[in-house]
């Protein structure tokens, strides 16, 4: 296990002032990279630990805020938020290319080796990196199976992991059909894992406050995921001995 240093990184985006969580392995040397998008709740301890264990892994991992700063634990709110937002690929680019900077911009960093990986609304921002032509090593998304305009996957240039519940009901068959359908006829080098019997948000931990129908924490198919996003960076980003 290595020592892993944080600290937050504040940086416009959206109209806010977004707070990320920034971790990083041991040494001075240039890593690989990873940037973390959150639930549509917000960035949350869950993704921080996520990120700290991605440094222990030796990367350069940052957890990117998508609320200024916030944590939206009412469902209404964090709806009022999250719809319009998912309905604005330009919006939710404009986020990620922010992170993106960032994570680019870090002295520890190799800007010519980064990963995306995100769930939910972190997910889909994720994907409208690759659907803008980001210079991406490998995309991972949980629960995160949306489409974006015609035409645009063309520009993903990376492999695809996606994983989402067979249970979800905010992600159904045919959500995932159209997926699928998107990245093929875009000749994107894809996968799609469906964890039987999951719902919506199956990876996160129970949470202490009101959420969305169809969500539910699966905590076997939760560390399964996890280990399934570990692989495609190992694959697709390995970090050097």
């Amino acid at each position: 296990m290595t020592t892993v240093t944080t600290r937050t990184v504040d940086y416009p985006a959206d109209g806010l002032t977004m707070i990320g969580h920034l971790a990083l392995p041991a040494g001075v040397e240039r890593r690989p990279a990873v940037l973390i998008g959150p639930e549509g709740l917000g960035l949350s301890d869950v993704e921080r630990r996520r990120a700290e264990a991605l440094a222990e892994l030796g990367y350069v991992a940052l957890a990117f805020d998508i609320h200024g700063g916030r944590y939206l634990a009412d469902p209404e709110e964090m709806l009022a938020r999250c719809m319009p937002l998912l309905a604005d690929p330009d919006r939710m680019r404009d986020i990620g290319h922010a992170a993106l900077e960032v994570l680019r911009a870090e002295p520890r960093s190799d800007p010519d080796r980064i990963a995306a990986i995100g769930y939910g609304t972190g997910g889909a921002i994720a994907l409208e990196l690759g659907r803008d032509g980001a210079d991406l090593r490998a995309i991972g998304t949980v629960n995160a199976v949306t489409t974006g305009r015609p035409g645009e996957a063309a520009r993903i240039g990376c492999p695809v992991w996606a994983g989402v519940g067979s249970q979800d009901p905010i992600m159904p068959p045919a959500q995932r059909d159209a997926f699928t359908a998107e990245m093929q006829a875009a000749g994107v080098d894809w996968r799609l894992v469906v964890y039987g019997g999951a719902l919506h948000a199956f990876h996160h931990p129970p949470v202490d406050h009101a959420a969305v129908p169809g969500v539910g924490h699966h905590p076997q198919h939760a560390q399964r995921a996890w280990h399934d996003i570990i692989n495609l960076l190992a694959e697709c980003l390995p970090v050097p001995e």
